[in-house]
């Protein structure tokens, strides 16, 4: 299954399973979404449900999120995430702080979704990870998948959850296929957020990373296995809430750390995971932060 169908499929089964759920974003519907991840959803759920917006991100994240104070579901697609920084203002005053400020009388149940990081041909304007930006706001879950089975699992969870989710996506990603299994494919299928997974076991080092940068540490770790060199290789699926648990387990066994990510290297996810494991594993960490 290729992850641009994995995403489709889980919006579809999400919004036949609950009608409190809906799309809205620029070209989701007539157009069957920009990179064609909304395909079909006009035709099957009709205009009230997947709503072609004008490219106004700051008004329509503002309506997504005022639908969600009032028990709707909204998934408001990004074209890309650079533009969710004409909206940022509505995903962390409105959004992210409602809960706490409110007392936990008001919950926003919103996912905000979108290609994320760097693309084939596009500007450095367009090239932004904004992982390490909305991991570092409290009240907002950051989920970053790498597989079909992450995409499908993760998304689902995301629309089904109380809080408001950042969803991560890639979209050199989106073409690409991998192997899912039968449990995968049942539509009552989810993965939990917070949760990482281990993509490959190993004993000499521990390699971090989330998202496309995934690919590349398994191919790594395939090339140093050629040099006796056994990588483990952590797929963090979750930056916030980030599985500390499994990054502490792993580094404890194997006392390397290489953190992998797309994002600038300064306050990165993985200044984060080093601090982390600094307190938690031997103070001899040997550890290496890799920003591609």
């Amino acid at each position: 299954m290729t992850v641009r169908d994995a995403l489709n499929s889980a919006l579809d089964e999400e919004m036949s399973a609950d009608p409190s759920v809906f799309l809205m974003g620029e070209e989701v519907g007539e157009y069957q979404g920009a990179y064609k991840i909304s395909k079909g959803l006009l035709d099957k759920y009709g205009p009230d449900r997947v709503l072609d917006t004008p490219i106004t991100e700051a008004g329509f994240t503002g309506i997504g999120v005022g639908a969600a104070y009032h028990g709707l579901r909204p998934i408001v697609e990004f074209m890309t995430f650079n533009f969710s920084m004409q909206a940022i203002d509505h995903i962390i005053n409105s959004a992210a702080k409602s809960n706490y400020m409110s007392a936990g009388q008001i919950s926003v149940p919103i996912v905000f979704r979108g290609p994320n990081g760097a693309a084939a041909g596009v500007g450095a304007q367009h090239s932004q990870c904004y992982a390490a930006w909305y991991a570092h706001v409290p009240g907002l879950k950051v989920l970053t998948p790498y597989s079909a089975e992450d995409a499908r699992g993760l998304l689902k969870a995301a629309i089904r959850d109380p809080d408001p989710v950042i969803f991560l996506e890639n979209e050199l990603l989106y073409g690409e296929s991998f192997p899912v299994s039968a449990e995968v494919l049942d539509s009552s299928f989810c993965l939990p957020i917070g949760k990482a997974k281990v993509e490959r076991e190993g004993k000499d080092v521990t390699i971090t990373t989330y998202s496309k940068m995934v690919g590349y540490a398994l191919q790594a770790a395939e090339i140093l296995s050629k040099e006796g060199i056994s990588a483990e290789v952590i797929n963090l699926r979750s930056i916030r809430p980030l599985d500390r648990a499994a990054i502490n387990a792993s580094v404890r066994k194997t006392n390397r750390l290489v953190t992998v990510e797309e994002g600038f290297p300064q306050h990165g996810i993985g200044a984060e995971i080093w601090f982390s494991c600094s307190l938690a594993c031997s103070p001899s960490l040997h550890t290496l932060v890799c920003s591609i």
